[in-house]
């Protein structure tokens, strides 16, 4: 069963990632569909930000996939792979090309984030959450989040 959230502003949104972090625990796997400028990744701010992750999470579309290790200092406990599949979608065999990031090496050791991955990594883990971000013309963010097998009904509830 889907649970719909209305964010009225970046900063919600972001503060949204927080919460769902908490929620979140080596090996899951968060795909992150929706229009360019929805907010995917100021809602992986907020995981990233709610990870206690090392740097800045910035949109990876340019690098593929970045790495977070954990910052102890801020509370990290989890490493976050934050990978973008935009680019890989003109692929002629996109998979592939998902194949050779080898994120299967890391996803049962971390928070793995994939924009735009829909069709393209689901097979990596046998449950994820899939989350559909829209913006409204007034920049409100309605986020939809899916639970796909798994335990993640059940974790979605305490959010």
């Amino acid at each position: 069963m889907s649970q719909v959230v209305k964010l009225p502003t970046v900063e919600d949104t972001q503060e949204f990632g927080r919460r769902l972090a908490g929620l979140l625990r080596a090996g899951d796997l968060v795909l992150l569909t929706g229009p360019l400028g929805a907010g995917k990744t100021a809602l992986t701010q907020g995981i990233g930000a709610g990870l206690g992750v090392l740097g800045d999470v910035t949109s990876p579309t340019f690098v593929i996939a970045r790495v977070h290790k954990p910052d102890p200092a801020r509370g990290g406990r989890v490493a976050m792979v934050h990978a973008d599949a935009y680019r890989l979608g003109a692929a002629a065999d996109p998979r592939a090309e998902i194949d050779d990031l080898d994120l299967d090496a890391s996803v049962d050791a971390s928070v793995t984030v994939v924009e735009w991955g829909e069709g393209l990594v689901e097979q990596l883990v046998d449950a994820h959450l899939r989350v559909r971000i829209d913006r409204r013309d007034d920049d409100t963010r309605i986020i939809e989040l899916d639970p796909v097998g798994g335990d993640w009904a059940r974790r979605l509830a305490d959010l």
